[in-house]
């Protein structure tokens, strides 16, 4: 089909994550596709935070109230543990079990079953956001439609896998391994390291896709159709894979397949939206700049410690700067400082784009280290888990501010590190660097989404496009046929050479023999005669 403005395709989106910054991203592209004029479904396991738009239609599947519980639970753990990568990973695969069934309890709620079970529309295109659930890809699967993965951040093993990017270890680094300032290539530790990492990462692939496969079955298993796909049959028909990433900027340069969609910064408004009357005030009046600090939409701030809550209210209530502050309970702030605004809900991308925003103190999360990157914004990182600790080390590696352990610092520390952001120009000027390669692309990243979303739809998939990798198996794409082959034939050819040899070796000895028999046997017959 032909996809011209004005003759808009069916789109459906399946977003089953729990982080609310997700689905920011996520929904960023559903809106791109929905301002060109493509009829947009979305079905969330969240209530997705955006204006009304008259091409996108949300519905909802939410969690269990048990299930919610323990998201809720996990997060509040997560977030006063600031557990390594390591830990979370570890955390991740024992868990396994219990993030699949929540992923199996969402396209089981009857409000996404009844559109793949039952469809009133004939949809063009899936959208899957990804999180742990590529058997969700057996949505596509039942309405026989081409299929794109958008995911947050870099390419991982869980992601190449899909599309057959090359990960190689020895130059392109894992999660959490940041280079050297003004390297290009990892020295020998950080090789050591990276190969460990992604080893593991790798193991984790392939340990997941077994689950995978077992919740495909179970999700799709008893279909009636022979030739209903496979779970990796359907992982084999991905049409492209978008990613929240731009390598020419962010580095290092990666050998991505055409599948790889780069589409950094989507989330980032080309144009900010007004803020709300009180807000756009507060940050209009201020006249030695302001700080703003969030971290994230995963972490509720009422779990987090209260030791480290003050601290932050004492740095935060005595700098002259004022401070935009994401808090949740507004009815048990930490204090009243007239120079302090709150709020449970703050539009991050349009006040990083406020001109008087001079400072964002952030948790590093991929999104906001995105659009603070975006708008030229430096920062003090507070990591919590996950990758947070990679991202905040790489960007002070890159010279855009400095990081600070959350559970351990002190106010003396976190006031001479946002002092030190604020008023040393390096900062801004190699983030401002840095925000001007950012934006310099051939296609802006909602560009990319459209050219690339409109490009499956013309050709109903994009298969041509595939890397031969996803379509060999393991002993094919590590050439162990070939090798063995190798082998075999050098084999063979040793012992045709030895039996060559020995043959010759006889022949030569028997000759040998023969002539030292004729000399011994002349004399004795002269002896005789």
């Amino acid at each position: 089909m032909k996809t011209q403005p004005g003759e808009g395709a069916n789109i459906l989106g399946i977003f089953g994550t729990h982080s609310p910054s997700h689905v920011i991203v996520h929904m960023a592209v559903m809106k791109t596709l929905a301002d060109r004029g493509h009829n947009i479904t979305v079905v969330s396991l969240l209530k997705p935070k955006f204006a009304a738009h008259e091409n996108i239609t949300v519905i909802l599947a939410p969690p269990t109230p048990e299930r919610e519980k323990f998201i809720k639970e996990y997060m509040a753990e997560m977030s006063n543990e600031k557990p390594s990568l390591w830990k979370t990973m570890a955390k991740a695969v024992f868990q396994a079990g219990s993030q699949l069934e929540g992923q199996y309890e969402f396209i089981e709620h009857p409000n996404l079953k009844e559109i793949y079970e039952n469809p009133q529309t004939k949809f063009d295109l899936v959208f899957l956001g990804a999180m742990g659930n590529d058997f969700q890809l057996g949505i596509a699967a039942k309405l026989r439609c081409p299929v794109i993965i958008t995911w947050v951040g870099v390419p991982l093993p869980f992601m190449d896998s899909i599309v057959g990017n090359v990960n190689d270890p020895s130059y392109v680094p894992s999660v959490n391994v940041a280079l050297e300032p003004g390297q290009r290539t990892m020295g020998f530790g950080l090789r050591f390291g990276n190969l460990l990492k992604h080893s593991f990462l790798s193991t984790i692939n392939k340990l997941l896709n077994y689950k995978m496969n077992q919740f495909y079955e179970r999700a799709f298993g008893n279909e009636s159709d022979p030739e209903f796909p496979t779970y990796y049959e359907m992982k084999r028909r991905v049409s492209l894979l978008f990613y929240n990433y731009h390598s020419p900027s962010e580095g290092p340069i990666r050998p991505t397949v055409p599948q790889s969609i780069e589409i950094g910064g989507i989330q980032v408004k080309e144009k900010p939206h007004p803020l709300p009357q009180e807000l756009s005030e507060f940050l209009d009046n201020a006249n030695e700049g302001a700080i703003f600090f969030s971290l994230g939409t995963n972490v509720d701030t009422n779990t987090i410690r209260p030791e480290i809550v003050d601290t932050l209210y004492k740095v935060f209530s005595k700098v002259p700067q004022r401070v935009v502050w994401k808090w949740e309970d507004l009815k048990k702030k930490p204090g009243n400082a007239s120079n302090i605004y709150f709020s449970n809900w703050l539009p991050q991308d349009d006040i990083l784009a406020h001109p008087k925003t001079r400072l964002f103190v952030t948790h590093a999360g991929k999104g906001g280290v995105a659009e603070a990157q975006f708008h030229g914004v430096p920062m003090v990182a507070l990591p919590l888990f996950g990758d947070q600790q990679g991202n905040a080390d790489i960007m002070a590696r890159s010279g855009f501010g400095r990081w600070l352990d959350i559970l351990t610092v002190t106010p003396e520390e976190l006031e001479e590190s946002i002092l030190d952001v604020l008023h040393n120009p390096v900062y801004r000027e190699t983030i401002g660097n840095f925000s001007s390669l950012y934006r310099d692309r051939p296609l802006t990243a909602r560009e990319s989404v459209i050219y690339w979303t409109e490009y499956v739809l013309r050709h109903q998939g994009a298969y041509h496009l595939q890397s031969p990798l996803i379509h060999m198996d393991f002993v094919a794409r590590n050439s162990i046929d070939v090798y063995g082959a190798i082998l075999f034939l050098l084999l063979v050819s040793c012992l045709l050479l030895l039996v060559i040899f020995r043959w010759i070796f006889r022949k030569a000895f028997g000759v040998v023999r023969r002539k030292n028999y004729r000399k011994t046997v002349k004399p004795d017959k002269l002896k005789h005669n």
